[in-house]
C-alpha cells in the first residue's frame, strides 16, 4: 500500500532517526534494525509498471510478450498510525542447523519510549508540530526456560485510570498534550497465583519476551 506519492516524503520520519544512535541490544537498536531503509536491487529489483509500460507499450501489449522492467528501488515499513496500546514481541528464538534454539540476551528497553523516529512524517494521530509520540511502559511477559519446556511469569504495573487513553481508544482522539514521565504506579511480579510487589529496576532488568506500553497524553 503507498503511503504517500511524493518522493521526497517517502522516507521522512516524524523525528529525526541520525540523532537516535541507539545502543546496540537495546530495543530502540531493534526498532532502527526493523524499520530501516532497505536497497532493493539485483535479484530484488522491483517490477515497474511506469517503466514497463514506457519501454514496452499498453498493457495488452505486455501480457502477451511478456517483457517486463525491473528497476532498483528502496523499501523502509514505518509507522503511519502510533496505537493507542503499543506490544513489542521480541523474537527470542535462532536456527542452529535443523534446530531452534532460545535467545536468553538481555535486551534493554525503558519506562518510556518515543516512537517517533520510526513514525513516518505525516503519522495519521500525531497532532501538528508534534515530534514525539511517547508510550509508557506497564506490562511485561517473561519466559524462563527452552524451547522445548519452561514457565511464563508476567510484571504488570497497577496505576490509576487514563481517561485520556480511554477517549483514544474508543474515540480515536489525538493527543493535543504530551506528559514526559511515566505513569506512576506499583510494579507487581505475577507467577500462577503467586504476586509479589516489585521495584521497576527489578522489572527492567528481567529477560522481556512481550513488552506493553501505553501512549502518554
Amino acid at each position: 500500500k503507498v503511503s504517500t506519492e511524493d518522493p521526497e516524503m517517502a522516507f521522512c520520519t516524524l523525528a529525526n532517526r541520525e540523532d537516535l544512535n541507539p545502543e546496540e541490544g537495546s530495543i530502540h537498536h531493534c526498532l532502527y534494525q526493523f524499520t530501516r531503509n532497505e536497497k532493493l536491487t539485483e535479484t530484488n529489483k522491483l517490477m515497474c509498471d511506469v517503466c514497463t509500460q514506457r519501454h514496452c507499450g499498453p498493457k495488452n501489449n505486455i501480457r502477451s510478450e511478456k517483457k517486463y522492467v525491473y528497476t532498483n528501488a528502496q523499501k523502509q515499513m514505518l509507522i503511519s498510525l502510533a496505537p493507542p496500546i503499543l506490544t513489542l514481541h521480541l523474537k527470542r528464538f535462532q536456527h542452529a542447523g535443523f534446530n531452534l534454539r532460545k535467545v536468553n540476551r538481555h535486551i534493554k528497553f525503558p519506562e518510556v519510549i518515543d516512537l517517533a523516529p520510526f513514525c513516518m512524517a505525516k503519522c495519521k494521530n500525531v497532532a501538528e508540530g508534534n515530534t514525539k509520540v511517547l508510550y509508557s511502559l506497564y506490562g511485561v511477559v517473561e519466559h524462563s526456560g527452552t524451547m522445548r519446556s519452561g514457565h511464563y511469569t508476567a510484571y504488570v504495573k497497577m496505576r490509576t485510570m487514563n481517561n485520556h487513553l480511554s477517549d483514544l481508544v474508543l474515540q480515536g482522539q489525538s493527543p493535543q498534550a504530551l506528559e514526559t514521565e511515566p505513569v506512576k504506579g506499583q510494579w507487581f511480579h505475577i507467577s500462577d497465583t503467586h504476586v509479589q510487589a516489585v521495584s521497576a529496576s527489578k522489572v527492567l532488568s528481567s529477560q522481556a519476551y512481550l513488552l506493553f506500553y501505553e501512549r502518554l497524553l
